[in-house]
């Protein structure tokens, strides 16, 4: 099967948290690379870099404020 793009839209507060999550698993906070199915590793590799391609939040010196408000909206939004 030929690789086929696939559109995914994600509000900006989705986005941030979930670039934010992704890092924190490729550091290893929250599995063990030798537990995940083959593929799993270069799939998540894949979001967390298309969206390291299109956010500007992470380079930004309140970095880290901005994603705990994002997960505050997300969580007051039925996110838990």
């Amino acid at each position: 099967m030929p690789e086929t793009p696939v559109d995914l839209r994600l509000s900006a507060d989705e986005a941030l948290v979930l670039f934010e999550l992704l890092h924190r698993w490729e550091d290893g906070d929250f599995y063990d690379q030798a537990e995940l199915e083959p593929g799993e590793a270069t799939a998540l590799w894949a979001v967390s870099g298309a969206l390291e391609k299109v956010l500007v939040e992470p380079f930004e010196p309140d970095y880290e404020t901005q994603v705990a408000r994002a997960r505050q909206r997300l969580h007051r939004r039925g996110g838990a």
